[in-house]
This record gives C-alpha cells, structure tokens and sequence, in this order.
C-alpha cells in the first residue's frame, strides 16, 4: 500500500481532502461544510512495467543492433515501463529463446525464428533463407509491400502466448574461415558457426554446422574447435573480433540480408497501455533504420579498407550451380506447408520483377 493510500484509510478518509478543498475555495466554504460531504477521490497507485528481453546478440554487437532502441525507449517512458536488456544466452540458451517466452520467464525476444527454435511453418525463412534476398532494403519491402506482414501475424497467431510483433533486415550472409575457400570443393569438411537454415543448405557442399554459445565463438576457432564462420557480413565480422582469428572472406554471399524479427509474450504485451505499445513498436522502426545504414555502410567500407583478412571468391561458373540449387531448395520448402508454398511464392514474383526492373535494384 502506497503513501497515498494509507493516508486515504485513516480514521477520517474525507477530513483531509475536504479541508483543503474548504481552504481553497474562497467563499461559501463554513455555509458548504454545513451541508455537504465529500468523498476523497480514488488514487490507483500505478507501479512501473518491468520487462526482461533477451537479444540472439552478444554485448559488442548488442551495443548497435539493440542497445539504442532499449536506451531510447526507457527514456521515452518516462518512468512508466522499463525494459532489461540482456545478451545472447544470459538469461537462457538461445536455443530455448522461444520456450521462454512463451511460457513468461522472459517478456520479449529479438531474433530470427530459426535460430530461437521457433514451431511456426514461417520459422525457416527467419535468418538467412538462401537468395531470397539481394540487397538489405528487399527485407523490409517484401514484409511491407508484398504480404509477408500478414504470413507473419496470421502465422504466430496460431501459436498460444506469444506475440509477433515486427520484423527488419540486418547484413548479407558470407563465409569467413582460417582456411581460404576458392572453390565449392574447400568448402567440404570445414566446421562453421552459423544460422540453421543457411547452415543446412551449405551443408550440401560439405560445410559442417556447428552450436556453440555466441561467446565461445572467437575461442572455438582459436583452438580449432571451429574452422569459421557462417553467421554473419563484414560488419559484423570485424566488430566482435572474429575477423581477428580468421584470415580469409569469402565475397560470393549466400543471401542479402538477415531476416530477425521482435516478439513478445502475450500476457506481458497485453499489460502494456496502448501509448507505451506504440512506443515500442516506434522504437523498434527506428531500430530496423538505425541497422540499414550501420550495416550497409560497414559492409562496403569494410570489404575495400578492412585488412584483416583476404578475399578470396569462388568462380562464377561454380557458384551459378549454388544459385540453380537454392530454387530446388526453395521448392523443397514451399512443399512443407501451404503457407511456406505462400512466401515461397512471394519471393520468386518478387525476384522476377527485381530483375525486369534492372539496375539499380539488380
């Protein structure tokens, strides 16, 4: 019980309040206090919303993917609701990402629904789904303009206690590793880092996906553990110190942007007062914004002026049979359920009309 409310549960509730109201209001107050009696108005004290959210981030990469927005929005707030912010596997395994938060011992995610384990049939095209996207600014355009906003929602709300609430691009998808790859055949027997559906389609090619926290990476090539990394851009790369122990980057890219997504528990989202939900989901744009230019900057100044690590490529004729298999790949997919035949579908009109329109979209 608040201040407030004991004083309002005293033997007297109305005396204080009306004496005040009497010694304010100038005149008529002994001639009111005579014949009228006034009940103390009812204070709803209001404590502030707490919330835990947990990113697939580690800290270095975690300080721009997510930490601005968080800053932001706790300031925006105004002592209303305040978000905890917590790193790649500090709460819970990444991999259990999307239990705990359906079941409320975390209140939100950020990450792609591959990678945080989620059962929605949309969950394989989260991370890096193969070619489906050239340039970073096809992400947000497919979700935005071509329905995939809609998949999204109808998909999640299918599933009890968690809310879909947003979804962005981050960087291009490359191989970085100790050992330099020149062609499809050095790709065979290296153990790699990387994101759950990318990882199984280069695993055609002999790459070997290997789970190990986000922490343990730059450790797990240092000791051999790992030959490498399939998780990211440049960007990134050079940021959280793995183009440090790998001497190679492989410039042919799997895929033009991450595709990583917002959640939120449902019983927490429905706690939040619609101007502070607003508020999140304004903050989470400003994120996804914040992502295009840090990403898309980094990638091109990094591949030119980084020094860390030599480009190598694998020949067009060689990775033209990796593209023809990505569309065997895509109908794979789209045959596991008629939503994923939906995006599927989607993505193949999408990519059609990118290449009748030409330069500057492809």
């Amino acid at each position: 019980m608040s201040d407030i409310e004991k004083k309002t549960s005293s033997a007297d509730p109305v005396a204080g309040s009306r004496r005040q109201f009497l010694k304010t209001a100038g005149i008529g107050g002994a001639a009111l206090a005579a014949s009228t009696t006034f009940a103390a108005p009812a204070v709803h004290a209001q404590s502030k919303i707490r919330w835990r959210l947990q990113t697939y981030s580690g800290a270095p990469l975690g300080a721009h993917v997510i930490k601005p927005q968080i800053e932001a929005f706790n300031a925006a707030a105004n002592g209303e609701m305040e978000i905890e912010l917590y790193y790649a596997d500090q709460l819970v395994p990444t991999a259990e990402l999307f239990r705990a938060l359906q079941n409320g011992t975390i209140d939100a995610v950020q990450s792609d629904d591959a990678t945080m384990a989620s059962p929605a049939d949309v969950a394989v095209f989260g991370g890096y789904f193969p070619f489906s996207c050239r340039f970073s600014l096809d992400l947000p355009v497919l979700f935005q303009r071509y329905g995939l906003n809609e998949i999204w929602k109808e998909a999640y709300d299918e599933i009890d206690g968690v809310e879909w609430l947003s979804a962005g691009a981050w960087d291009p998808l490359h191989v970085f590793t100790k050992e330099p790859i020149r062609s499809l055949a050095d790709m065979r027997g290296k153990r790699v880092f990387g994101v759950p559906t990318a990882g199984k389609f280069l695993s055609r090619y002999g790459l070997i996906p290997v789970t190990v926290p986000w922490d343990d990476v730059e450790v797990a090539i240092q000791t051999g553990q790992l030959d490498g990394v399939a998780w990211c851009g440049f960007t990134e790369a050079y940021e959280v110190g793995w183009a440090d122990v790998c001497n190679y980057a492989l410039t042919n890219n799997i895929c033009g942007a991450w595709c990583g997504s917002y959640f939120a528990n449902s019983k927490s989202w429905e706690k939040v007062p619609p101007h502070l939900k607003q508020l999140f989901l304004t903050t989470i744009d400003q994120s996804h914004y914040y992502r295009q230019v840090w990403y898309w900057g980094g990638e091109a100044d990094l591949r030119v002026n980084g020094k860390k690590m030599e480009l190598t490529s694998i020949p067009r004729e060689e990775w033209s049979q990796v593209e023809k298999d990505a569309e065997q790949f895509w109908d794979e997919i789209a045959a596991t359920s008629p939503r994923a035949g939906k995006v599927v579908k989607i993505l193949k009109d999408y990519s059609a009309l990118m290449e009748k329109a030409g330069f500057p979209y492809r």
